[in-house]
């Protein structure tokens, strides 16, 4: 596979909470959303734009929970993920439009699960005609916008949502659900 260079990801590459122990419970735990790009959180899961995109708006609904295992978590926990994620598709249609989805669970390393120990819900945007050539043919993929960018796309949409509230400049969105 060809590569592109993007010295600007460095940044992510040397944060100080890339150390020792699970990114989705480390994560969360900084004082850093905005830097660690977690756009939305709830009481029980929180949202994380994903480092490597499939396409723009290409996130993840992430339990708190710590576990590898869908059956660990409790029907609170599953009935918040399931709203977050309707929260979610609601936010990635108003900021990016997009025409579709792909929403889905990559439970253990076999089914492409990279960080297998934390159950995740990867949601895709999808438009007609987002395949092209380059990841087919030229074993490369082309990112359309900066994920800060993105960033602030999607923060935007889910503030705008009933009951959302934003507590600090660098804070992700908080939603309640009553």
């Amino acid at each position: 596979m060809d590569r592109l260079f993007a010295p600007w990801r460095i940044e992510w590459v040397e944060r100080e909470s890339g150390g020792d122990g699970c990114p989705f419970c480390t994560l969360p735990a900084d004082d850093a959303d905005r830097e660690n790009r977690i756009v939305a959180r709830s009481d029980r899961c929180f949202v994380l734009l994903n480092n490597y995109p499939y396409n723009p708006g290409h996130v993840m609904v992430i339990p708190y929970r710590h576990t590898g295992e869908y059956t660990d978590l409790t029907d609170a926990d599953l009935f918040d993920h399931a709203r977050l994620k309707q929260r979610t598709f609601e936010a990635l249609r108003t900021a990016l439009g997009p025409d579709a989805f792909n929403a889905g669970l990559n439970l253990g390393g076999p089914a492409g699960g990279s960080i297998e120990d934390h159950v995740h819900t990867h949601v895709v945007p999808r438009w007609s005609g987002d395949t092209n050539f380059m990841p087919v043919i030229g074993d490369t993929k082309v990112l359309v916008e900066a994920l800060e960018d993105t960033y602030d796309r999607l923060h935007d949409a889910f503030a705008g949502q009933e009951g959302a509230t934003v507590e600090g400049d660098d804070a992700a969105v908080r939603i309640r659900f009553d």
